[in-house]
């Protein structure tokens, strides 16, 4: 292929464009970083040559077999910075789509968080995956020469740009594979041009590459070329791992913990893995980045698609580096690798022993990341049958004694359980708040009974996996009779069979009237001060998963409940021949379907019932009296209602008539 004579224009895609006026245009509280990108780069183009020579060993023909190294230089008069190395190198269609297009995922969010003080944060600028363009932060012009190996020495390619929407791109000669960025400094960023400027952002920033970096005239290495994850763990302080973490990551802020473990034995392998102390970005998306990198003998392999930790891990990040897969390992060989199913073993039981000690030693912490994680965490539940009970001891919740906060494990609710009690009862909910307004909660804080009050999307799916913790069986206060085990007296139950009786002519009619809607209408002693509640049929699942998969909220079988004891409920028993019932029917249980935080299928209809009672209640009021006029009502005579009408219920127990 011949050199073209002419040099191309183009346009940044449009995210680009926006990225490069950031990087140009904004502040960053730390510019050195764009050091760290570019040598990054490189040492990842110096491990995919080595890995496409398996599969390719022509690569390696005709080329100086030496040791690859990446070489940062400087000149003062020119003002540039040059950053280079022998990697795999690109050939013109991968510039295009590396450098001047971005179409990998995450773009646009990283666009969203560079906003307002947001600016200054570099940590994003790593973890978007946007490395190179970090060199616009300190360069008004940079030009990338690069040849992809393989490819002859005339179809090496030439990218340059200012930054300012347009690159130009050209043919060129070029002997030797790899890429050269030539950065061509601002006005005011001459203090890069000093060696041991250089020198010290390399040794910061750089000093795990296993590739050696050196600045200058100098051929000597100025990092250790050693991955910090194979140096021995009394060599290294919480200081070495949390600065490892940031290069990693591009997180600014330090671990909550780490997990650093060599094994030897059937498998060899080496575990370095953080936990984080706050969520990343993608963690709810589709297909998140895993954050865990497969290393072969010191050389990365690929990231982890779901193999080397389960999903319910997905924010651990960190490194796997195993002696005994091959370098030019699939994915493909992952998925039947007796290798890996052992490391991922080993990493889940280390992980979550690390989680379990800082459950314990440091609550605050755990707390922090509780408050990042928990809901990520809870999936292992159902996820991860074998470490089911493990993660179960892991799970912190709000409940009626918390005050509001997630900090209630199993094993506090056990070890506080009331004399009698045999169950753990809990409540779904869409929030905390609906949750703590809920009717089905009025026998247990009468009893003071603890109720752990769950609002979580996945929280369903937590009771329903676990369904008991140390013997004892998980209960939903919202589905089935009431049940308080060995805490309900005989007198409690005697009232209860009295009621049933008392109440069966009220209960045949109510079902009639609610008949399509209501699957039952029984009396309840889980009620205080509510007339009326809604549960699911004991044989369904708790029915608040129905609430969030398909928006009505209501279980397939509702149940309307009535509370005996309540004015309203006894006046309705006492007027069962009053032509208003059934629209006293349909008012109590719409009202219940709302106080259950479900919706109700007429609101319309609801008003109107509503508004009907209201005003037949209001005519049967007498006028107003007159100063000095008698009224023609004797003293014990109540007001404007008839023996069987019932009492509107605006709040407490005492009726409005």
């Amino acid at each position: 292929m011949s050199l073209q004579a002419e040099e191309e224009t183009f346009r940044f895609q449009a995210e680009a464009a926006q990225i490069l006026d950031l990087m140009a245009n904004s502040l960053y509280s730390n510019k050195e970083i764009f050091l760290r990108e570019l040598v990054s780069n490189s040492s990842d183009a110096i491990d995919r040559l080595r890995i496409e020579r398996f599969s390719r060993p022509e690569l390696a023909e005709g080329e100086d077999e030496g040791e690859p190294r990446i070489r940062v230089s400087f000149d003062k008069d020119a003002g540039t910075i040059t950053v280079a190395d022998d990697g795999i190198g690109m050939s013109r269609d991968e510039v295009i789509e590396n450098i001047g297009t971005i179409a990998k995922s995450g773009t646009s969010e990283f666009l969203r968080s560079l906003s307002g003080d947001q600016r200054r944060d570099t940590a994003l600028i790593g973890q978007f995956g946007v490395g190179f363009y970090a060199a616009f932060i300190v360069a008004e012009r940079v030009v990338l020469t690069t040849r992809r190996a393989g490819l002859p020495a005339d179809e090496g390619v030439r990218w340059a740009s200012d930054g300012k929407g347009e690159y130009t791109l050209e043919a060129v000669e070029r002997a030797e594979r790899g890429t050269t960025i030539v950065l061509h400094l601002r006005d005011g960023e001459d203090e890069l041009l000093n060696e041991h400027r250089l020198r010290s952002i390399i040794k910061r920033y750089s000093d795990h590459i296993a590739r050696p970096i050196t600045v200058g005239e100098d051929d000597s290495a100025v990092n250790q070329a050693s991955a910090l994850w194979t140096r021995p763990k009394g060599e290294l302080s919480d200081g070495d791992y949390n600065e490892y973490y940031k290069q990693l990551t591009g997180d600014f802020t330090d671990p909550l913990g780490h997990v650093h473990a060599k094994v030897e034995g059937r498998y060899d392998y080496t575990l370095l893995l953080f936990v984080p102390s706050r969520a990343p970005y993608d963690l709810w998306m589709p297909e998140p980045a895993q954050g865990v990198r497969l290393h072969v003998q010191r050389v990365f392999i690929l990231e982890d698609t779901g193999r080397l930790l389960p999903r319910y891990l997905r924010f651990v990040r960190g490194i796997i580096d195993s002696a005994d897969l091959p370098l030019n390992v699939s994915r493909e060989i992952l998925q039947g690798s007796q290798a890996i199913d052992h490391i991922r073993a080993s990493a889940v039981k280390k992980l979550l022993r690390l989680l379990t000690d800082m459950a314990g030693r440091e609550p605050e912490k755990y707390a922090e990341f509780w408050t990042q994680f928990g809901a990520v965490l809870k999936e292992g539940v159902f996820d991860d049958p074998a470490h089911r009970e493990e993660i179960a001891g892991l799970l912190r919740f709000t409940s009626t004694r918390s005050g509001g906060e997630a900090r209630v494990s199993l094993g506090d609710y056990v070890s506080g359980m009331k004399d009698g009690q045999d169950k753990i009862y809990y409540l779904l909910a869409p929030g905390l708040s609906d949750a703590a307004a809920s009717p089905h909660l009025e026998a247990f804080r009468a009893k003071d009974i603890e109720v752990l009050l769950l609002d979580d999307a996945v929280d369903n799916f937590v009771v329903t996996g676990l369904a008991q913790y140390e013997g004892k069986q998980l209960q939903s206060v919202a589905q089935g009779p009431p049940d308080f085990g060995g805490m309900a007296d005989e007198a409690e139950k005697e009232a209860a069979e009295r009621a049933g009786s008392d109440y069966a002519g009220l209960l045949g009619k109510l079902k009639a009237h609610l008949a399509g809607k209501a699957f039952d209408v029984r009396v309840t002693s889980r009620l205080t001060t509510s007339p009326a509640c809604i549960v699911a049929n004991e044989a369904e699942t708790d029915f608040t998963v129905a609430r969030r998969m398909r928006g009505s909220g209501l279980p397939a079988q509702p149940i309307l409940e009535i509370n005996p004891g309540h004015p309203l409920v006894e006046r309705l028993n006492g007027g069962q021949d009053d032509p208003r019932l059934a629209d006293w029917a349909h008012v109590l249980y719409d009202q219940a379907v709302l106080t259950s935080g479900a919706r109700i299928d007429e609101p319309g209809a609801f008003v109107s019932r509503l508004n009907k009672l209201l005003v037949s209640l209001t005519d049967d009021e007498p006028p107003a009296q007159t100063e000095g006029e008698p009224s023609d009502r004797t003293e014990d005579e109540p007001a404007g209602r008839t023996e069987c009408e019932p009492a509107v219920q605006t709040g407490g127990d005492e009726p409005v008539g």
